[in-house]
């Protein structure tokens, strides 16, 4: 058992699981756990017929044993009997629980590794329109109600029908008459299951749907938590949570509704059929049809054939939130996978970095067109800024290049190569990114900067890319410099200290293609040239590409391209498109230029008047 538990957990494809039939699926996603399973239903087995013996053996006491001179000499006999039995039953009991509960926690930490692993796997067109809460419900709640299912539910209901036919047999051979009138209630109790079961589905539902939502909710203002401090919205906020959670309550009240009505409706139909076949066994005593101890025996049996069968409606009815979560589960699961490695093109060593655009166009699954009739050359080694206004494109084109998204017209080659003829492991080895908003994770600067390399990389590897990205001497002010320790998503840092990680985290990698996505936009003017300096050295013999919106970012780029609406409209150096004019009106990219150089002279101005008026105050 536990080589089977320590088994690698995404060699085992899930997705032969994600069928139509749930049951079926559930069965399917037992793999290697069949037989623990097995053992646990044949412990049941063995556990009910011991069950049904010692109201077999109480019989026998009554009519056999009580009616001796001898008995009070076979009483420790007796006694022992069933001792012997509830011990047979108890053990038995308790081995298929232990072998349930095994399969249900193999089964959930297979499936819960399996579904993260899958997860990280998917394309980014479907991380985009699924709310992040929306998977966390699915990889918690939704595989623990898949859990409960195999170690409470699934089991129990092989426990109460293993029951239900042990002690109908038994009954059988006491009288066979009294044996049916005492399941004339069952088709009813399972009728007012199902009716049931199909009301506590769609409520259950409803439910998931609903606290996935709230979860949404939830991670969306803890992790801006500190925007809304500062618009000062925590009664919004927590308005829209109320909301939100009002709806889940409604949900929730109409769920356990359900549930409450179930079981003042299954006991009374089980309560008027045990009352009636209590009097119709004592009748049959009285008659003399049916001996004292046979009564005895029919009185404990019926309790254990019709008790079950109660249950049994009751697991039916809580059997319905695993096949919903095992639905919602594999809904995640039947999304395709993005192929990594799947390409064409041969793979020796390092890219160039040589890119062709030709005609290149982008929509996405919604049919808005991003992108239209792209095209231009990079040499490898070059610089290529992109500007332009918000949406116009800059960071869709990037995209494509570790195809993140493939375009949906004309082609991009690289170094000669179709782009789509490379597996995206390969092309992502081959960039580096620097996203506009640096994300880090809640470990050391020392594992965020060496986040992404594969090789064991050195101290000396490490402190090299953070001189580079101008962060060095701010870790070695921190009291424990590399071994700092960053809050979640690098919160305990400044802006520029985040971004300035991240470019040190891309430098390490040492790709031959370079994506600097504003990558400066949040440190100051400073900071900001010792980035570029630094840049300018290490991207020698590197293709890069700058999205930037400050002038002063893009203008030692080899060649900058200016985009609007998806097109692009103006494409050159600086000096070209400072000259470039069309009907007697300046362009784009000279329009931003005198906006910038306007605003930065008068800041100038306003900083020179600041600083003679201080001299003048201290003088």
């Amino acid at each position: 058992m536990d080589k089977d538990l320590q088994t690698t957990p995404y060699t085992y494809d899930l997705k032969q699981a994600a069928t139509a039939n749930r049951l079926l699926g559930l069965w399917r996603m037992m793999s290697r756990f069949r037989l623990a399973y097995v053992g646990a239903t044949v412990s049941q087995g063995i556990a009910a017929v011991a069950k049904t013996a010692t109201f077999l053996w109480l019989r026998y006491f009554v009519d056999n044993i009580l009616v001796r001179e001898d008995a009070a000499r076979l009483l420790p006999w007796v006694a022992l009997g069933f001792v012997g039995l509830a011990a047979v039953e108890g053990s038995f009991t308790y081995l298929s629980g232990r072998l349930a509960a095994f399969t249900a926690e193999g089964v959930a930490r297979r499936l819960r590794n399996y579904l993260f692993d899958h997860i990280q796997r998917l394309s980014f067109a479907y991380h985009s329109r699924t709310p992040t809460g929306e998977l966390i419900s699915r990889a918690t709640s939704d595989v623990d109600a898949i859990r409960r299912f195999f170690s409470e539910q699934a089991i129990g209901v092989g426990r109460i029908i293993l029951l239900f036919v042990v002690n109908f047999v038994a009954l059988l051979r006491l009288d066979v008459g009294l044996a049916f009138f005492s399941i004339i209630i069952v088709p009813l109790i399972v009728v007012v299951s199902v009716f049931f079961f199909r009301r506590i589905s769609n409520a259950y539902e409803a439910f998931q749907e609903q606290e996935a939502k709230l979860s949404t909710t939830l991670q969306e203002n803890l992790s801006g938590v500190r925007v809304v401090k500062a618009f000062a919205r925590q009664s919004y906020e927590r308005d829209k949570f109320e909301a939100d959670n009002r709806e889940k309550y409604v949900r929730g009240m109409r769920l356990l509704m359900n549930h409450a009505l179930f079981w003042p409706v299954s006991d009374i139909v089980c309560g008027v059929q045990m009352v009636a076949g209590f009097g119709l066994a004592a009748w049959m005593a009285i008659q003399g049809q049916i001996t004292p101890g046979m009564y005895v025996q029919y009185a404990g049996l019926v309790v254990w054939l019709i008790w079950p069968m109660r249950n049994l409606g009751r697991l039916i009815v809580q059997t319905s939130t695993g096949l919903v979560s095992y639905g919602r589960v594999m809904e995640v699961i039947r999304e395709d996978r993005e192929l990594l490695d799947a390409g064409s093109a041969p793979i020796q060593g390092d890219v160039r970095g040589e890119l062709v655009f030709e005609n290149v166009c982008f929509e996405y699954e919604d049919k808005n067109e991003v992108l239209k009739d792209i095209s231009f050359s990079v040499k490898p080694g070059e610089a290529v800024a992109l500007l332009g206004p918000t949406g116009s494109g800059k960071t869709t084109l990037v995209n494509l290049l570790p195809r993140f998204y493939d375009y949906t017209g004309g082609r991009i080659l690289l170094d000669g190569i179709e782009l789509k003829e490379y597996p995206r492991k390969y092309l992502r080895s081959q960039i580096g990114i620097v996203e506009q908003e640096a994300f880090l994770f809640s470990r050391t600067i020392r594992e965020n900067i060496s986040y992404g390399v594969e090789r064991k990389v050195t101290q000396e590897e490490i402190e090299a890319a953070a001189r580079a990205a101008a962060i060095h001497d701010v870790i070695m002010s921190f009291p424990e410099g590399y071994d700092t320790l960053v809050g979640e998503k690098g919160v305990t840092l400044s802006g520029g200290q985040k971004q300035r990680l991240a470019i040190a985290r891309t430098l390490l990698k040492d790709p031959r293609i370079l994506i600097l996505d504003d990558s400066t936009s949040a440190v100051d003017t400073e900071t900001e040239a010792e980035i570029r300096a630094a840049l300018e050295r290490l991207m020698e013999g590197r293709t890069t590409f700058i999205i930037a919106h400050r002038i002063q970012s893009v203008m030692q780029a080899d060649q900058i391209i200016v985009l609007d609406n998806g097109r692009i409209v103006q494409h050159g150096t600086h000096e070209e498109l400072l000259a470039d004019a069309r009907d007697g009106k300046p362009g784009i990219y000279r329009q931003i230029y005198d906006i910038q150089m306007l605003i930065e002279t008068e800041l100038q101005k306003e900083l020179s008047g600041a600083e003679e008026e201080t001299q003048a105050v201290n003088a």
